[in-house]
C-alpha cells in the first residue's frame, strides 16, 4: 500500500510553481502512461494554464487548493477546494483563476 498526503503535496508543488518560470509544477502519484489509471497532482500560479488537449477515456479534476476554471469549447466550469469536475470527452484546458492545485485523473 502507498499513502500520499495530497494536502502536503499540493502545498509543496504550489511553492515550486510560484518559483518556476513556467508557473507550474506537477508529479504523478499513481499510475502512468502505461497504466489505465493515471493520477497527477498539478499546481499552477494564478494566470497560468495547461494548453488545450484531449485524453482518451474519462477525466476528472479534484480541486485541492485555490480556484480553477475548466474550459471545453464554449463551456466552462469553476472549481473550488473539494469540488470534483468531470470533463466532457472533448478538447479542454485548465486555467488558474488563482494559485491552485488539483488532482488530475485520467482513466482509459
Amino acid at each position: 500500500m502507498t499513502k500520499v498526503s495530497l494536502t502536503a503535496l499540493a502545498g509543496s508543488l504550489l511553492a515550486q510553481a510560484r518559483e518556476a518560470d513556467s508557473g507550474r509544477s506537477a508529479t504523478t502519484v499513481h499510475g502512468g502512461h502505461d497504466r489505465s489509471l493515471r493520477q497527477t497532482v498539478m499546481a499552477l500560479r494564478q494566470g497560468e494554464h495547461i494548453h488545450e488537449h484531449e485524453h482518451p477515456g474519462e477525466v476528472t479534476v479534484h480541486v485541492l487548493h485555490g480556484r480553477v476554471r475548466l474550459v471545453a469549447g464554449p463551456d466552462s466550469w469553476d472549481g473550488l477546494p473539494g469540488d470534483l469536475l468531470v470533463m466532457p470527452e472533448r478538447r479542454h484546458r485548465v486555467e488558474a483563476a488563482e494559485d491552485c492545485a488539483f488532482l488530475f485523473t485520467t482513466a482509459r
